[in-house]
This record gives structure tokens, C-alpha cells and sequence, in this order.
């Protein structure tokens, strides 16, 4: 077990679809699913992270694997807290000391759902709360210089929001959030294959699909891949064929929502910081934005360079790492 003394602090990338630990002087020790199995009947906490992961819809009638946050926010109070306490002991041992947590939220939480986080993390053992917004995190961990007066943009897609910003002078100018992300084109996915072969498969099922032949822009080279599912006309389980050109199809729409987005941000945009970005590009992180051609569809939307981030999938937590060594001069939200 990893212990610290007084003044240790952690960055918890608190996302829907993962949560990422970083530990100030070790780095990144901890990447887990966010769900938790929960017995209904007693309110106990059975697992969490990967093995909790792998009970989703799998689990008998008086077990609930659970995701306790929903499009970037906490839906579940009581759970988040539960998965938070058991993610901190799980990093920092039988540390006798209470730890200074760095936690990143969307760029566009309200006061309520800010206060939330707080509470939550001071119940799972905090001394103290800090937030940080997403881009911000985001950018810092992709190696961009916040703190120069010029402008850069950040389109983070995690699993529950898009989260797009222009950043200057280390704040954000112009910013939008939307619940677009990760988890929104596996919804899309399974809507389609129930349109289109009358088939209903899961989540885990249509996130594989995403992740293996799932795309935004036309591929040179058609991939397919064999899925399983429910046929809802004979009630029995039933093997398909998906194309990537299908996926194209079921999940352009959700990536022009991303699209439009930062569209509008752009226009928000002074005259200045655009030029700026016009010269830079764009930069692009968050699990989400692998998704196949989705730095292409962007880039010729809007007629300029779009980057991925190296180790996007780590970027925010990394950023929210490195934002701790300023945490004593931060004046940021606290507890």
C-alpha cells in the first residue's frame, strides 16, 4: 500500500466512465471503471472499479452495478461517496493523516453540483477540496502553456461531456459544456442496431463496437465485426455482422453535436485568441475523441489543424497532477 505523510496531495480525475488517481511525486497509481455493485436490499458496497465493471447487467435481482455519475455530474450522493473513500484507502493505506485532494469537474457545473463533489470527497477523508475545471486540467496535461496571453482550444470528450474552452492567461474565455460524449454514442450505437436489425445489445457490447470499428468520417477500408444480441422477434440470442460504414451511420449525428459546439465556441471567440488558434490548431483529448475520424470531422468542419493529444485518455488527470504543485498558492474552491 502507498502511504504519505502531512501535505501529500492527490488529483482524482473523477470521470463517468473512469475515475484516474494521481499522487503528487508518484504519478498515476490508480485507473478504474466508475461503477459500483451495491447490495439493494442492505445498502452495501460488494465491489468496485474493473470487478464491478464486469457484473453490469449480469447481476441477480438484489445486486446493482451501478455508474454513480451521469453525464459528468453526481446522480448518486451516497455511492459516489462509497466508490471515493474506497478509491482514497485503496491509494493511500492506513495513512494517518488526511490527504488534499485536487478533484476536475465540467466546465459548466452548477454551485449545487460543485458543492456535491466537495461534500463528497470531504466524506471519503479530505482535509481539503480543491476543483478544477476540465479544459483547464485538460490542456495542462496535454503540455500546452496556459499562463501566456495567447488563446488555445481544448475539445475534452470524456465519457459524459464534451467539454470545449478557449484558454488565455490560464483561465477560460469562452466556454460550453455539453452531455454529449463517450457514453452518448454507445446509447447511439444501441439504438441503431434495435432500428436496424431489430437486436438489442448492451452497453459493454455496443462500447466494444465503438471501439473497434465505430468512425465519424469514411474509411478507406470497410472493418466488420461479429456482435451478439437479443432478437426481439424470437427472444433469443442472435449473432450479427456490423460494418464500420454502419457505425458511420448510427453515430454522425452525436459527432456533429461535438462539431456544432465547437462551432459556436469559435464564433464566441475574440478576434485575437481565434487568429491564435488558426495559427496553433486545435487540441483535442478524453477517451472520446479516439473515436475514428473524429479529428478528421472536426478539422474539416471548421478548416483548421486539429491534434490529438498525446495520452489523451490521461490528460486531465496528468494536468490535475501538475496543478497540484501550485495548490498552496491557489485560490480556488475550497473546504
Amino acid at each position: 500500500m502507498l502511504k504519505f505523510g502531512f501535505g501529500q496531495d492527490v488529483g482524482i480525475d473523477l470521470g463517468t466512465a473512469t475515475v484516474i488517481v494521481y499522487i503528487k511525486g508518484k504519478g498515476i497509481v490508480l485507473r478504474e471503471p466508475s461503477v459500483v455493485a451495491v447490495n439493494k436490499n442492505t445498502g452495501d458496497v460488494l465491489a468496485v472499479g474493473s470487478e464491478a465493471r464486469r457484473m453490469l447487467g449480469r447481476t441477480p435481482g438484489d445486486i446493482v452495478a451501478t455508474r454513480p455519475l451521469k453525464d459528468g455530474v453526481i446522480s448518486d450522493y451516497t455511492v459516489t461517496e462509497k466508490m471515493l473513500k474506497y478509491f482514497i484507502k485503496k491509494v493511500c493505506g492506513k495513512s494517518i493523516f488526511a490527504p488534499r485532494i485536487m478533484i476536475c469537474i465540467p466546465s459548466q457545473v452548477t454551485e449545487v453540483e460543485k458543492k456535491a463533489v466537495i461534500d463528497a470527497a470531504m466524506q471519503a477523508g479530505a482535509r481539503k477540496v480543491f476543483l478544477i475545471e476540465e479544459p483547464i486540467a485538460a490542456a495542462i496535461g496535454a503540455g500546452i502553456d496556459i499562463a501566456k496571453p495567447c488563446g488555445n482550444m481544448v475539445v475534452d470528450i470524456g465519457g459524459g461531456t464534451t467539454d470545449v474552452a478557449v484558454i488565455s492567461l490560464g483561465g477560460s474565455v469562452v466556454k460550453t459544456s455539453l452531455k454529449v460524449a463517450g457514453d452518448k454514442f454507445d446509447e447511439y450505437i444501441v439504438k441503431y442496431i434495435k432500428r436496424k436489425y431489430n437486436v438489442v445489445i448492451g452497453e459493454r457490447t455496443a462500447e466494444d463496437l465503438k471501439v473497434n470499428v465505430g468512425c465519424v468520417y469514411p474509411k478507406i477500408q470497410d472493418s466488420e465485426m461479429d456482435i451478439r444480441g437479443r432478437d426481439l422477434g424470437t427472444g433469443l440470442p442472435r449473432t450479427i455482422t456490423v460494418h464500420s460504414s454502419e457505425m458511420l451511420e448510427a453515430l454522425i449525428e452525436p459527432a456533429m453535436m461535438i462539431v456544432d459546439a465547437v462551432h459556436s465556441v469559435l464564433e464566441k471567440t475574440p478576434p485575437e485568441l481565434a487568429a491564435d488558434i488558426s495559427d496553433k490548431g486545435i487540441y483535442m483529448t478524453g477517451g472520446g475523441c479516439l473515436v475514428d475520424g473524429l479529428d478528421k470531422l472536426l478539422q474539416e468542419k471548421t478548416g483548421i489543424n486539429v491534434m490529438i493529444a498525446q495520452d489523451s485518455v490521461s490528460c486531465v488527470a496528468l494536468g490535475t497532477g501538475k496543478a497540484l504543485d501550485n495548490l498552496d498558492t491557489l485560490d480556488g474552491k475550497t473546504k
